[in-house]
């Protein structure tokens, strides 16, 4: 089969979000069970491809003001994946992806649909894909054109879409007279179809038109259908419920081994153990803490935003740093976190340690040198670092939802079954009692070495993953040739 992926951003060339980590792991996995995968990304100021090679120098975007050119330019071929960059410098080559500290760039809406227009319009002359596996309200564009501006196009009206929610939190919201400025016809604005609250709503526009709709874990579809986690988009996905389905991301093990993290001071695995050690005393060194310490070490690495569990954190945060454990805190966010956790380095130093960064090394060393690993989200669509902790016996404690609950299992001291800690009530309460639930069981060094070697057994490779999506790929093709309208389903 032959997938064409849309997508903002992919590992190792672009990256804000674990989007990045699924665009850039996925097509390689499909890859490995022999079809024939191609990518689509913006070419940004930071994307720095290996040879570049201009493929289609001309690619003409109409719009209400005037017409736009840009060229697509070869990635070249990296485990099997063929990659594309949409280069057009006066959208892309910018600071950051998406916006500054200022708010989003205010012609989000152009950039994303000059990227949208030229993965069809390069397509036709690349090869057209069996389908398009579009992400993320940027690529949402897609699935729209193709079932309105090109729905009589004889290359591509066969061509199904499956689209991705990664985070139905973020959706593409603007203005309605950006539909003229983009050339999209009047008709799309109904309550049906693109209109949100006055608005015109990227996001929703790809629910109603994609052939089928995936998000990234079991919990997190059904989720999405309860107006406490739809974000207003709920009845849209209720109303399309029987092409919507939850495929829980993978993992690159060959990033995130403990068996050969290139980061780490020491290799260990289950069958020895003794490389953690170092591991943490490793990590203490590097946050400025006593490395000879005998405490538990908990390690957060996150965006700091309320979504993220740190509303929960803050309400218990100076009890928590009066705990006989460590906190390690790598992040950054949110004002009111980042100058929260300052007054708590400053006020506890050897109790709770913090860098304010993205730092891809020193998560690899927290992941190796934690004992626990803290996840608190309000939601949570998958997760990935939860599935990371699990691997180097780092032992999640996590609010039980989306990808969280369906990746972790409560310990059960009793059985020895169970690969980390879960709780269900939003409370800074819950949270820290579930916090000194496992520091009590980590004082029992037998159970604490069964929970670590619970979860280091545990497979999360993107193989079946993988599989699932190719199921998918196959029902959006019956369901496209059978003529069944998106719209209608």
């Amino acid at each position: 089969m032959r997938i064409a992926f849309a997508a903002s951003e992919c590992v190792p060339f672009s990256k804000t979000g674990g989007l990045a980590d699924v665009v850039g792991a996925l097509p390689k996995a499909l890859a490995q069970l022999g079809h024939q995968v191609s990518v689509f990304v913006p070419k940004y100021r930071q994307t720095k491809p290996n040879d570049p090679k201009t493929l289609i120098r001309s690619i003409t975007i109409p719009y209400d003001d005037q017409y736009r050119f840009c060229s697509v330019v070869d990635g070249g071929v990296l485990d099997g994946v063929q990659f594309y960059f949409i280069d057009y410098p006066p959208f892309f080559d910018r600071e950051a992806l998406y916006g500054t500290s200022l708010g989003d760039y205010h012609d989000n809406a152009e950039r994303f649909m000059l990227f949208s227009r030229a993965v069809i319009e390069a397509s036709k002359i690349l090869g057209v894909p069996d389908v398009f596996h579009c992400h993320d309200w940027q690529s949402a564009l897609i699935p729209i054109l193709l079932r309105s501006l090109y729905e009589d196009d004889p290359a591509l009206r066969d061509v199904p879409t499956v689209f991705t929610i990664h985070n139905i939190g973020y959706q593409g919201l603007f203005p309605p007279d950006t539909l003229p400025l983009l050339m999209l016809p009047w008709d799309l604005f109904t309550l049906t179809k693109l209109e949100f609250y006055g608005k015109v709503n990227f996001l929703k526009g790809a629910l109603v038109y994609s052939d089928s709709i995936t998000t990234v874990s079991r919990k997190y579809a059904l989720e999405i259908q309860t107006s406490e986690y739809g974000f207003g988009l709920e009845g849209v996905l209720r109303g399309r419920s029987g092409v919507v389905s939850g495929i829980l991301n993978g993992v690159d093990y060959n990033e995130w081994n403990p068996d050969k993290d290139k980061f780490s001071v020491a290799k260990f695995s289950p069958a020895d153990l003794a490389g953690k050690t170092l591991c943490k005393r490793d990590l203490l060194k590097e946050f400025g803490v006593d490395p000879e310490s005998k405490l538990p070490v908990i390690g957060v690495v996150s965006r700091f935003a309320a979504q993220k569990g740190f509303d929960l954190i803050s309400q218990v945060a100076d009890r928590l740093a009066r705990e006989e454990a460590i906190v390690v805190v790598l992040g950054s966010g949110d004002k009111e976190y980042e100058d929260l956790f300052r007054r708590l380095n400053k006020q506890f130093p050897q109790k709770l340690a913090l860098k304010v960064a993205y730092d891809n090394a020193l998560a690899h060393k927290i992941e190796a040198g934690a004992d626990m690993f803290l996840m608190p989200s309000r939601y949570e669509p998958c997760g990935l670092n939860q599935i990371y902790s699990l691997k180097y016996g780092t032992v999640p404690v996590v609010r039980a939802t989306g990808g969280l609950d369906d990746t972790i299992e409560n310990f059960d001291v009793t059985t020895g079954k169970g690969t980390g800690f879960k709780f269900h009530e939003y409370s800074g309460e819950a949270l820290l009692e579930t916090i000194h639930r496992a520091l009590q069981v980590y004082q029992d060094k037998k159970a604490w070495t069964q929970l670590m070697k619970n979860g280091m057994a545990k497979d999360f490779s993107w193989t079946a993953s993988a599989r699932e999506y190719v199921k998918v790929y196959e029902r959006a093709q019956v369901l496209r040739l059978a003529g069944v309208s998106p719209v209608l389903v």
